[in-house]
């Protein structure tokens, strides 16, 4: 084998090439990489590639916003002429956002040996996009690289041959192993004014949870009553802003407590997360990332795709109920100030499991 084909194209996408790049790279593999331009924000795009040390993209397809459909069809129209340049032994998609589902189908419509990094993950909500871009992407995959046991056992039930099943790790967890102290010397929380066990660290961008007035309003509301117990750090996602800004909800976060501020980087990420006393996401990486470290983790959804972060990670499914939300906080500030256990394949190790396999595949 001498070229594998990486295709990303938003944010959660970057810190998941970044360890597999390497580990390719190591084993004297070329690993071209393609962004689709899916996140086209330098805060959401360019810094991570800066700061994770990535190479240079060999194209950028630029695609921009649009909705899932356009998005997708548009995707598929730039990456075919790249794909059949570069012509490589596999093409390697992370992820289920839809740059993945979009680059899995172009190159099974091309022929090309395809790999699903991250593959298995199921919230069995179809009413969630990325649940529709991951269970299309497996189907097509020749290769599934899987984080955690759920996503083995799900594959299965789905007819999935066994052979093409490997539970690799998780490949998030090989970026912020091998970044953590660098992380953590950023001390992060200087900058705002906070102490470390002293703050909540808030995202928030899913569809589901900000495109309806009503659910951002109990969110933020929620966050405003946490407010009076912790200071809380809101970094927004351009999604989310866009909408506090549209249904009015800005004046409930014009308090101090409540610092309204622009995305961040990695490395400024890990670094809040890890000093965090808790975090309250809709983030699926971020639920990977406080188990890894053992932080609190209030998951704002009914579901998750990675029911290892509630089983014996420090994730706790919540909802979008301002009372919910406002009654977990309260059981973990009472708490200690890690829980959790890290789940045992997440060694920092799953990038080398993935080229090692492909390698010989």
């Amino acid at each position: 084998m001498s070229r594998v084909c990486l295709v990303a194209g938003a944010r959660p996408n970057f810190m998941k090439i970044a360890p597999v790049a390497r580990a390719l790279a190591s084993r004297g593999v070329a690993a071209p990489i393609v962004h689709t331009g899916q996140h086209y924000d330098e805060r959401m795009s360019e810094a991570f590639f800066r700061e994770l040390e990535i190479p240079p993209p060999v194209a950028n397809l630029e695609v921009g916003s649009g909705t899932a459909v356009a998005q997708t069809a548009e995707i598929m129209r730039r990456l075919e002429p790249v794909l059949l340049e570069q012509r490589p032994d596999w093409v390697v998609v992370v992820g289920d956002v839809n740059s993945t589902v979009a680059a899995a189908m172009t190159a099974s419509k091309l022929g090309m040996p395809l790999a699903h990094v991250e593959a298995g993950l199921r919230s069995f909500d179809r009413g969630m996009p990325e649940e529709l871009n991951r269970i299309v992407t497996d189907s097509l995959s020749d290769r599934l690289f899987v984080s955690e046991p759920s996503g083995v056992a799900n594959l299965k039930h789905e007819g999935i041959d066994e052979r093409r099943i490997v539970l690799a790790g998780n490949v998030m967890i090989d970026t912020l192993l091998a970044n953590l102290e660098r992380a953590r010397a950023a001390r992060a929380w200087e900058r705002f004014d906070l102490r470390p066990g002293e703050f909540a660290l808030a995202t928030l961008h899913r569809p589901s949870n900000v495109d309806v007035r009503e659910t951002l309003l109990s969110i933020v509301t929620a966050l405003e009553q946490t407010s009076h117990k912790l200071p809380v750090l809101f970094p927004l996602h351009p999604r989310t802003r866009k909408r506090v800004d549209e249904f009015g909800l800005t004046a409930i976060m014009s308090g101090e407590r409540v610092r309204i501020v622009e995305p961040l980087g990695y490395f400024d990420t890990i670094s809040l997360i890890d000093a965090a006393r808790l975090v309250l996401t809709d983030s699926g990486g971020m639920q990977e990332e406080t188990t890894a470290l053992r932080v609190p983790c209030l998951t704002l959804r009914d579901n998750t795709e990675r029911p290892i972060t509630v089983e014996i990670g420090s994730s706790r499914l919540v909802g979008s109920r301002c009372a919910a939300i406002v009654a977990a906080v309260d059981d973990v500030v009472k708490g200690p100030l890690r829980i959790g256990t890290v789940p045992e394949i997440w060694d920092g190790m799953a990038a080398e499991r993935i080229a090692d396999d492909l390698c010989v595949a």
